[in-house]
């Protein structure tokens, strides 16, 4: 072994210590004759000593070092003197002097600055990758993923789960994200897919008798790129015989506590975990992954709306749509420009525009005067209808509402950009909380105008409500599903579903689908087949690993928690994927390339 100790493990106790370490140079000083070297390992790095005249040698050495050479040090751990401690360090109060250094490995000088957490462009983060790894920020987080995994293994091997591994080679399905899809050799034109989830696997397994399963799973989705999407992520698998809805909720709350509690224990944490139905969840926040650490929560103000003489309001009743709005607290003062680029992006959202009303002075909005309201519309309202209005949202004086008439679909979507936009400006969300919440009763199919079609809006599989099952031909759209997303800090960490056990609840829910019995026994025989001898109920849930990560670590994109992510256009600068294959491997899988 060419180390005795670790770097960062170093502390007074060890003074008078003969130790062997080795590592990367931090930082090189040279002052006055003595050179310093901060020798960094993964556990963190400690000052070596170099002196002229008691250690020519390593001092000769030392002398002609840079940044991130690797060097093996022996020497001989020593107090610092008074008024020389670091106290910013764990081993700033020893220092080693050196008695010999080896130069193991010499370094080119860094396209990213390793010793100090200074920005770099995307490109060259990820085309040099190994090097932005060894910052601190980058292996923190790293090592922040490994204490999650080993929490959540521990978690679940306490209450009786067993790990299984799933195939990654698997049949394309019909339903989802576009498979990534891997072509045969022994099977001329036909294909894997890779998995973009273990979803039939999982289930097939509760149907061998595996009552608590649970996998760190791979999953593949080519789809478009954002913040929180990879083409290839990691999630927590788990699945469940003989429970029902609460029971899986049950398990991933006190999950989430348990991690919370180990991993942010400075982060207040309200519990129970709300339970928000997805209705009420666009009613109030306009999303189904509303943010509870602040408030301006959605109100419909189509009442007082219509009862004044504007006619995009009427209108928009008229037309089926609502008025609806949110209130910004002390946000009577928004200058033009600042509600200009608001109406922007309300428009940007589908809305046709953004109507603001201004509350002066202080207080309730009672006996509310001409004169303390501001509104491009206030002449098409008294002014106890325009405070109406303002107290449906909550508002006071010194506030600032803001209206969209529109349909709901619309104005949700609008309105839930703007309370986001808000709150991230105003410095409304307080970022040492963490409020999570379960969204429920999600619908089980929506209206794919573009294909003219119903969609599942979670997967087939998900069961619908026992007591909607009458509506799957007469109405589809209003039978509620038994799907659940966690949401924490208004991102969906996980989502999962009771399932479907029962063949021929199944086969209607593919009916409703457009997928008849032939085309349903062609694509997914197996599955109904292993229902037809003794599947228990059973339901599941997929935590994202890579976004819970990213949510202990305080980073906003998934990249900054995964070791050798994509970039957005789901490229590796480091090994130039995707490439070009020789035309003799295409040949191999039978795979011909067109212009």
């Amino acid at each position: 072994m060419l180390k005795s100790h670790r770097c960062g493990e170093l502390r007074p106790e060890h003074a008078g210590e003969r130790v062997l370490l080795a590592g990367w140079v931090h930082r090189r000083r040279d002052h006055g004759g003595l050179v310093f070297l901060d020798l960094r390992d993964e556990s963190g790095l400690v000052q070596v000593v170099c002196h002229p005249t008691d250690a020519p040698g390593p001092h000769a050495v030392a002398s002609t070092v840079r940044s991130e050479w690797v060097l093996a040090v022996e020497g001989e751990v020593a107090r610092r003197r008074e008024g020389t401690v670091n106290e910013a360090l764990p081993t700033g109060a020893v220092e080693v002097a050196a008695l010999e250094v080896r130069v193991l490995s010499e370094a080119a000088t860094p396209p990213i600055p390793v010793n100090q957490e200074t920005a770099a462009d995307e490109a060259t983060r990820l085309r040099y990758r190994y090097l932005d790894l060894r910052r601190g920020r980058m292996a923190a987080n790293l090592r922040l993923r490994h204490r999650v995994v080993q929490g959540i293994r521990r978690y679940l091997d306490e209450r009786g789960f067993v790990e299984v591994e799933t195939p990654m080679l698997s049949a394309a399905t019909p339903e989802g994200a576009r498979d990534y899809l891997v072509p045969s050799r022994i099977h001329p034109g036909r294909f894997y897919a890779l998995p973009q989830s273990p979803q039939q696997w999982k289930q097939l397994l509760v149907v061998a008798g595996f009552e608590r399963y649970y996998q760190i799973a791979r999953c593949f989705r080519d789809e478009d790129l954002r913040a929180d999407r990879q083409p290839e992520f990691t999630q927590l698998d788990i699945e469940m015989a003989f429970v029902e809805q609460r029971d899986v909720l049950e398990l991933v709350e006190g999950l989430y506590t348990e991690l919370s509690g180990e991993l942010a224990p400075e982060r207040s944490l309200p519990r129970p975990f709300p339970r928000i139905p997805y209705a009420e969840a666009m009613e109030r926040f306009g999303t189904d992954k509303p943010d509870l650490r602040y408030g301006m929560e959605i109100a419909d103000l189509s009442e007082p709306a219509t009862a004044g003489e504007l006619g995009i309001f009427r209108q928009a009743v008229a037309d089926g749509g609502r008025v609806r709005g949110i209130a910004v607290p002390g946000g009577a003062g928004t200058p033009r420009r600042e509600l200009d680029r608001l109406t922007g992006l309300a428009r940007e959202a589908g809305a046709g525009g953004l109507v603001p009303v201004a509350y002066a002075g202080s207080g309730p909005l009672e006996g509310l005067a001409a004169e303390e309201v501001r509104s491009p519309v206030a002449r098409f309202f008294d002014e106890a209808t325009l405070a109406g209005m303002g107290r449906l949202a909550g508002a006071r004086r010194g506030d600032l509402l803001l209206a969209v008439a529109a349909p709901d679909d619309v104005s949700s979507r609008a309105l839930d950009v703007l309370r986001r936009e808000l709150a991230a400006t105003r410095g409304l969300a307080d970022e040492q909380r963490l409020a999570y919440c379960f969204v429920t009763d999600f619908p089980l199919v929506e209206w794919d105008a573009r294909a003219q079609r119903w969609q599942a809006s979670h997967h087939l599989f998900t069961a619908p409500a026992e007591e909607d099952l009458g509506l799957l031909e007469s109405d589809p759209g209003a039978v509620r599903s038994l799907a659940y997303d966690l949401v924490c800090n208004g991102q969906e960490l996980a989502s999962g579903s009771i399932r479907t056990h029962r063949p021929e609840v199944l086969l209607a829910v593919m009916g409703v689908l457009g997928i008849d019995e032939a085309q349903a026994r062609e694509r997914f025989g197996h599955m109904l087949e292993a229902f037809g001898y003794g599947a228990p109920p059973h339901g599941g849930i997929a935590p994202g690993l890579d976004r819970t990560v990213a949510l202990f670590a305080g980073e906003r994109d998934i990249r900054e928690v995964i070791a050798f992510p994509k970039t957005k256009t789901a490229s590796d600068p480091l090994t130039g994927a995707p490439s070009a294959v020789d035309p003799a491997q295409l040949a191999e899988v039978h795979v011909e390339l067109r212009e």
